[in-house]
């Protein structure tokens, strides 16, 4: 197993420079894939590079989506010999001292998926705490209860061969929708699934918190993106009833 930090930023200004500094304290290989920020923000991050790290800046032309910034980072990856990729948002949601409980999970298990479990304060916004409920529970029905604990959660350890496969067999999964689309598809591979329970913080505007969830059009293409996966579902069905239980769904 050789993993790297990957972490897709748009406009998310001073915190993605904190972010990195952050994760580069825990991890050696870190991997910033810029996609179009118009912000100025990642200007001089290539600085942060300390000795006996490796730290990788690589831009987008123009803002293409997470799904797609998490494509041409793990692709970048694995022409450099990477199997695995933790992504972490650029906004300070997801703790850098969590790191090593990820990587440990992907060293004893490499053929996982290692999901992360959020684990709100009582600053999260209610809004988004109780509309992730809906996300879940159509992901959990389209993967008949493999183990996804929370589809929408962007702190994961993926193995970067299975996810490129992923992204080849689908047109979706570019955008907002990255997230759920590919748990599900992954469960569907039969990949084994680990749920790390992990604390998330939504940072205030006062302290520089970002956010480029926009309800309706996000919601919308989430909508969407369930429909279509439960199609395929239904097609799937016959294999999903006799395949078994996730072998590690106690685990974690």
């Amino acid at each position: 197993m050789k993993a790297a930090i990957l972490i897709p930023s748009y406009n998310s200004g001073a915190l993605v420079r904190s972010t990195v500094e952050a994760v580069l304290k825990e991890w050696n290989d870190v991997l910033v894939v810029i996609d179009g920020s118009t912000d100025g923000s990642d200007q001089d991050l290539e600085e942060l590079n300390l000795s006996g790290k490796n730290l990788r800046v690589h831009r987008l032309p123009e803002n293409c989506g997470k799904g797609s910034a998490v494509l041409a980072g793990i692709d970048l990856l694995a022409a450099e010999g990477f199997t695995h990729a933790l992504t972490m948002d650029a906004d300070g949601q997801h703790p850098a001292a969590s790191i090593p409980a990820y990587i440990s999970a992907g060293q004893s298990h490499p053929e996982a998926l290692v999901l992360g479990e959020p684990v709100f304060d009582d600053d999260a916004p209610a809004l988004r705490v109780q509309g992730r409920k809906v996300s879940n529970t159509w992901a959990n029905l389209e993967t008949l209860w493999w183990g996804i604990h929370d589809s929408l959660f962007g702190m994961r350890l993926y193995p970067i061969a299975p996810l490129q496969e992923i992204f080849a067999a689908t047109s979706g999964a570019r955008r907002f929708d990255f997230d759920p689309e590919v748990a599900v598809r992954f469960c569907w591979k039969g990949v084994p699934v680990i749920n790390i329970k992990t604390p998330v913080r939504y940072l205030s505007e006062e302290e520089g918190g970002v956010s480029q969830f926009r309800y309706l059009r996000d919601n919308s293409l989430l909508t969407w993106m369930h429909i279509r996966l439960f199609f395929g579902f239904l097609l799937r069905l016959p294999v999903l009833l006799f395949r078994g239980r996730n072998p590690l769904r106690n685990h974690g």
